[in-house]
């Protein structure tokens, strides 16, 4: 989350608990946690913001907020005791943020439990989707199964396979994308490939299709590691954005729909039954008939 300052003076606990509607000894906190920067720079909570300054704040703080349940449809594909998978449509946040606290996949969970109002801003989520991916998500219904489940994500053993539309023809049949993912330093917003401030991000692809009239391609992706906007940023990173990307792409939004990227197939073993899991959800209806429309061209 990004402001710009337009009436400097104040120390900047006291600028933001206004902006922010937080409390003054919660932004105090995230400054000394570094999860504030000013001008892309750590700073103090004693420091007096000034006009122009851009102020930087980590998009994933629990912030001293109620969240609500809320009575939203979601796609159950697969429930037992101990967690549930569901196929999230595209367009659905999955957790609350600053100034969208309310339509998201924490709401629906909350009504669904049969949980109150809570502070924790991401209840049994093991991993999460951009807004506008869609597919399958895993989400752990007790604290148990969720360390146990978010362990198993970073020792790679849940497998994770999307498929993706991106602009341009991919001309080899497979590749593997090995670059570091950090903020983007000249926008705070984005991600980008880059040695600073980053974590290892390794993206592994095949062509499915070329479509040479329209110069697209369809892919299947699967991850080593889930950095945030991975295989949204490394497909731009080496020419091929995902199309209808908003924020990555090379042209400007020509559907209604998000991007063409879906979370199609998940495979792990259950971390408590031992059960083998292998869930595969189908295409949304406007990737399949835009996928038709190109396919007849």
């Amino acid at each position: 989350m990004n402001l710009e300052v337009t009436n400097g003076g104040e120390r900047i606990d006291v600028y933001l608990s206004k902006e922010l509607d937080i409390s003054r000894s919660k932004i105090q906190n995230l400054i000394k946690q570094e999860k504030i920067l000013v001008n892309d720079k750590i700073t103090s909570s004693n420091y007096k913001v000034k006009e122009n300054d851009k102020i930087t704040v980590n998009d994933d703080l629990d912030f001293d907020i109620n969240v609500e349940p809320e009575d939203i449809d979601i796609d159950v594909v697969y429930e037992d005791d101990y967690l549930l998978i569901i196929n999230k449509s595209s367009g659905m946040v999955v957790h609350p943020a600053p100034g969208n606290y309310t339509g998201t996949l924490v709401n629906a969970l909350l009504y669904r439990f049969k949980k109150g109002a809570t502070t924790n801003l991401r209840p049994g989520i093991v991993h999460r989707i951009d807004k506008d991916t869609s597919g399958v998500m895993v989400v752990a219904k007790d604290d148990k199964t969720l360390e146990l489940l978010s362990d198993m994500i970073k020792e790679k053993k849940v497998k994770r396979t999307y498929w993706a539309i991106v602009d341009g023809i991919i001309p080899h049949a497979t590749g593997t994308i090995d670059a570091p993912i950090g903020r983007d330093v000249n926008n705070r917003e984005k991600m980008a490939v880059t040695d600073i401030n980053s974590k290892d991000a390794i993206t592994h692809f095949k062509v499915l299709k070329r479509f040479k009239d329209v110069n697209q391609t369809l892919i299947e992706c699967n991850l080593d590691t889930g950095r945030t906007h991975q295989i949204r940023v490394h497909m731009a990173y080496i020419g091929y954005p995902i199309y209808n990307d908003p924020v990555y792409g090379k042209r400007k939004n020509n559907t209604s729909f998000g991007q063409f990227l879906h979370s199609k197939k998940i495979e792990f073993i259950h971390p408590v039954t031992g059960k083998e899991i292998s869930i595969e959800v189908d295409l949304p209806k406007e990737f399949k008939e835009y996928l038709e429309q190109i396919d007849i061209q």
